[in-house]
């Protein structure tokens, strides 16, 4: 089987391609989980990666779930438990994976986000839409719920209400309503989406690396935590960032009235 993902790096951007064009960039009846968890691994691992893109092959940026292949769960040959594991070892592993990611990701979707497509384009930090995307918490038009943490993933990103009009409804929202609902922070033309998601992943890679990851530790950690706790985790990361080269080079170019350079810091 051909790979799902195609990774490029270009400097401190790694690019995450799904290319998966004939099934529509489907996340399941494939390899594709796996190998979004590989690619975090490496990424994690790599100190020279300090933001990550993800867009798709096609006109679609991901269909979600591969809904002929799920039709062997209407059967009396596949038992509840059975579904349950698959869930648990398959699709759930990607929210999991993402959660993960230390680096700053953004996902420049290219087309229809549809049902677990529109939760993959939430598991990025930022997102940037073509005028030709579209997104849909479709799982209801197939007689299902979100699966993948969907329904902890978009109200967090759209609010409750309008989460809640989505997942009840089914209905696609058009680009410029994902931008007009805090969905998405921009919408370009769709020869231009590529350029605009490496221009924004270049203004963040121009700052230093392991400050980038501890950022968003926090703030991931501060979807959850409590205040006075979120307070004690800041202290302790703020330890390691004072001491970080980075923050020695960047004392020292305000003082100096320069730019700081922070290369591989």
């Amino acid at each position: 089987m051909s790979e799902f993902l195609k990774y490029a790096q270009d400097g401190a951007v790694v690019t995450l391609t799904m290319n998966a064009p004939e099934v529509r960039n489907a996340l399941t009846g494939n390899h594709a989980v796996d190998e979004f968890v590989a690619a975090v691994e490496r990424i994690n691992a790599d100190p020279s990666v300090r933001v990550m893109i993800l867009t798709g092959a096609g006109t679609v940026f991901s269909s979600g779930g591969n809904v002929k292949d799920m039709k062997r769960f209407t059967t009396d040959e596949v038992t509840p438990e059975q579904i349950g594991r698959w869930y648990r070892s398959g699709i759930q592993r990607l929210p999991l994976a993402l959660q993960k990611l230390e680096v700053p990701s953004i996902a420049a979707v290219n087309g229809p986000a549809v049902g677990a497509g529109c939760d993959l384009a939430c598991m990025c930090d930022l997102r940037i839409a073509s005028t030709t995307a579209s997104f849909a918490e479709s799982f209801i038009r197939v007689g299902l719920i979100p699966g993948d943490g969907g329904a902890w993933l978009l109200p967090r990103v759209v609010g409750l209400s309008r989460a809640m009009e989505m997942s009840f409804t089914g209905d696609a929202v058009k680009a410029e309503e994902a931008l007009a609902i805090g969905l998405v922070s921009r919408v370009v033309a769709p020869d231009a989406l590529l350029s605009e998601a490496h221009a924004l992943a270049a203004r963040i890679a121009r700052n230093p690396g392991q400050t980038l990851r501890l950022t968003k530790r926090l703030l991931r950690e501060g979807q959850h935590q409590r205040l006075d706790s979120l307070l004690e985790l800041s202290a302790a990361l703020q330890v390691i960032a004072h001491k970080t080269p980075a923050h020695a080079e960047a004392v020292n170019a305000f003082i100096e009235k320069r730019e700081p350079k922070f290369g591989d810091v």
